[in-house]
């Protein structure tokens, strides 16, 4: 018979193989961090002038309604105007179903506004909830422009007279400018 042999087995060390896990997974992260260095885009800001709101940032919620249906009616208002030769009235818009000129359950939340037409060239929009929404003015330029949107949110406010630009400014109007960003649209460009 012989004598059993005992064989004493060291356990293999850990060191080495931490060592090359580590060493892995710092270059990961360097490929990872040289990728999105590389694919960085910068983000254009613009900015809008004082006289101005922003429509995503500026607007309440049913300021943001009003000016949406604003922006969506105007299609309208301009086959309208090119089938009779004239703009159209609100109460006309309002009869077809036209947001916001409608009045109905959704404009009287929004404010209640009265819409006017303003010597043939702009429609007037009072509200009669300032608290709630701001008054309108909504400037019509050439068909395939886009609608000139004014907004104020005084108390007592009164139809203006004079459209221009620097007048509407000093009356208290702000232009509500759509700013469509990469915060926006998420665009990606390969």
């Amino acid at each position: 018979m012989s004598t059993p042999t005992t064989q004493v087995v060291r356990p293999a060390g850990a060191g080495h193989e931490t060592l090359y896990v580590l060493l892995l997974c710092v270059m990961i992260l360097a490929v990872a961090a040289s990728v999105v260095a590389w694919r960085h885009e910068s983000q254009e800001t613009s900015h809008i002038s004082s006289h101005q709101l922003d429509a995503r940032r500026d607007l309440s919620a049913s300021e943001q309604g009003i000016y949406a249906d604003l922006r969506v009616t105007l299609d309208e208002v301009h086959l309208l105007r090119q089938e009779h030769n004239t703009l159209p009235t609100p109460e006309a818009l309002a009869d077809e179903g036209f947001a916001p000129f409608a009045q109905d359950a959704s404009s009287v939340s929004r404010g209640g506004h009265a819409w006017h037409l303003l010597n043939a060239q702009a429609y007037f929009g009072q509200s009669q909830s300032p608290a709630v929404a701001g008054s309108f003015l909504m400037r019509l330029t050439a068909d395939d422009e886009a609608p000139d949107i004014w907004l104020n949110r005084a108390v007592d406010l009164k139809a203006p007279t004079d459209l221009a630009d620097a007048a509407l400014e000093s009356a208290g109007w702000q232009q509500i400018v759509a700013q469509f960003d990469a915060g926006v649209t998420r665009q990606h460009r390969h």
